[in-house]
């Protein structure tokens, strides 16, 4: 499973960087077809101005989620938790199907 993160308008510190991908390499775990993750990272105008957004490539299409917090690494784990329970049920449905 390839991840790529891109930051954009800032540069993403290596601290930061090691903490996304050991948290969205864990969704392997719900699905074994993942077959790459983007983590897009930016900067908004808001006081929750920390974007952050999720695609994980499955079969049948990417599945993205994104999240608006204080800080990167609360809307990097607001992601992975709901990408865990979003590949679960799109795992179930294709195994049903």
């Amino acid at each position: 499973m390839e991840i790529r993160v891109q930051s954009l308008k800032f540069d993403a510190d290596q601290k930061l960087l090691d903490f996304v991908e050991k948290k969205v390499s864990k969704l392997g775990k719900f699905d074994e077809n993942i077959t790459g993750v983007e983590v897009v990272l930016s900067l908004l105008e808001k006081p929750e101005n920390k974007n952050v957004k999720l695609m994980v490539h499955v079969p049948g299409g990417p599945q993205v989620i994104e999240r608006n917090a204080r800080s990167f690494e609360e809307a990097v784990n607001d992601c992975a938790d709901a990408m865990k329970e979003k590949l679960t049920r799109h795992k179930e449905r294709r195994t049903e199907a």
